[in-house]
């Protein structure tokens, strides 16, 4: 079972604009709290404790962040955090996991069946999908046999709409064999540029070597929050459709402030 989870937190978030820029994604609170402490708490809940945060851009906040959710928080930076891209991040933590783990985007918010079903798929390497947003940006995920064959955020280079599986959540589940092959592709890349991302460089030049299974929620409420407009739709449709759906589940929905 699955008890480590490593969320990527050091990027500057520079698409979000000036009034942000005095902390980190992670740290926009859109509900009662961080978005990154919700999505620990998620966490625990999926029984998944033992969490690494990388950051990089204005760590600080991260070194002095506190949740009562009964986990193990580290924090490891990533000092070239402006200079690369997000694989590069990832490949900072590979001293620090020893087995597998799920890999986080700290811009996400999401319904925690997202991190059980993810658990709960019988593949050990599996990226998570949904059905199109229509939030911008989006990446697409193509797929051979259920199988991660290609990513982009142009539809077309993927063959169009009939060609695409899903757009990417941005929550991964990573096998110690699986990381090993990202790492030394990583290690290659890194010889000509840091500026390689974990997703559409690294997980797609792996699944060459070892299958990733794409696991579909087709109604998943969720978003990530790059930009203003992101930020405008999780504040104003995604949050509360996640308060709905927690109401409706007998959960107590966190408060929109």
């Amino acid at each position: 079972m699955i008890k480590a989870a490593v969320i990527l937190a050091a990027g500057v978030g520079s698409r979000l604009g000036d009034n942000f820029a005095d902390r980190p994604k992670g740290l926009l609170q859109i509900g009662d709290r961080p978005i990154i402490e919700q999505s620990i708490r998620n966490l625990a809940q999926a029984n998944v404790r033992d969490i690494l945060i990388v950051t990089g851009h204005r760590a600080g906040h991260f070194e002095n962040l506190e949740c009562d959710a009964g986990v193990s928080l580290r924090t490891l930076h990533n000092p070239r955090y402006a200079e690369c891209g997000s694989m590069y991040s990832l490949y900072c933590a590979r001293h620090a996991l020893d087995d597998a783990f799920l890999l986080l985007e700290s811009d996400l918010i999401y319904e925690p069946r997202a991190l059980t079903e993810l658990l709960a798929h019988p593949a050990d390497d599996a990226i998570l999908l949904s059905s199109p947003t229509g939030a911008g940006d989006e990446v697409w995920v193509a797929t051979k046999e259920g199988r991660l064959e290609a990513m982009s955020k142009d539809m077309a280079a993927l063959g169009g709409k009939n060609a695409v599986a899903g757009e990417l959540v941005g929550i991964s589940k990573i096998s110690s064999p699986l990381f090993q092959i990202m790492l030394r592709k990583a290690r290659r890349a890194f010889t000509d540029s840091l500026h390689y991302d974990y997703e559409t460089d690294c997980l797609v030049a792996a699944a060459k070597e070892r299958p990733i299974e794409c696991a579909l929620i087709a109604d998943l409420v969720w978003a990530e929050i790059d930009d203003p407009k992101h930020l405008r739709r999780a504040r104003e449709i995604v949050y509360p459709e996640l308060q709905r759906r927690a109401t409706a589940a007998g959960e107590r929905p966190p408060k929109i402030l």
